[in-house]
């Protein structure tokens, strides 16, 4: 069953923690969601909600569950979904999947990887492994081809909390949240 818009109309950080476990669907593929970021509106400048509604960031300040996708370094597009209630600012950062469906199609798209836990464990990873570009920009992820289900036979997972990494800004807030132990997240020594 796809996460319903309530889910994601919560304080960003819950919102980051509670995807851990549930499965990102697009299409043939799918994976685990086993780390996030939160960024949340307001005081954290490494959000780019901070600098206020732009053509850019517009969705972010919209209602809750959809699709904020962003191209990082130029070369990189990064998943993020709509958190808080409409007209507050935040956005989850899904950095890291654990592969379940589609792992062809996925090694096809990722020809570079080496093996399945490199299809999906980093932002870019994730979103070439799973076809997500900027055309899904805005994309409502509670109905459709792109969506967050809860997981019919849910796997008991430890969150571990840590700060974030890849930023400069607020980098000492511990608003990343990843399955402990997994070895799918991009980072697990961060």
């Amino acid at each position: 069953m796809n996460l319903p818009r309530e889910f994601y109309a919560r304080p960003t950080a819950d919102v980051a923690r509670d995807l851990i476990g549930n499965v990102l669907v697009h299409g043939e593929t799918a994976g685990i969601i086993v780390e996030t970021e939160a960024y949340p509106g307001g005081e954290d400048l490494a959000s780019h909600s901070a600098a206020g509604i732009t053509e850019r960031t517009r969705v972010i300040f919209g209602p809750p569950g959809h699709a904020y996708v962003y191209l990082s370094y130029g070369m990189h597009e990064c998943l993020n979904i709509v958190a808080e209630p409409d007209g507050q600012p935040g956005c989850v950062l899904i950095r890291a999947l654990e592969p379940v469906a589609g792992l062809q199609i996925m090694g096809t798209r990722r020809p570079a990887a080496k093996n399945v836990r490199d299809l999906t464990s980093g932002p870019g990873k994730l979103t070439r492994a799973l076809g997500i570009t900027r055309a899904h920009y805005g994309v409502d992820l509670t109905r459709g081809n792109l969506t967050v289900q809860d997981p019919a036979d849910r796997i008991p997972l430890e969150i571990q909390v840590t700060s974030r990494i890849g930023i400069t800004k607020c980098a000492d807030l511990p608003l990343r949240f990843l399955a402990k132990g997994s070895p799918f997240v991009s980072r697990p020594w961060a």
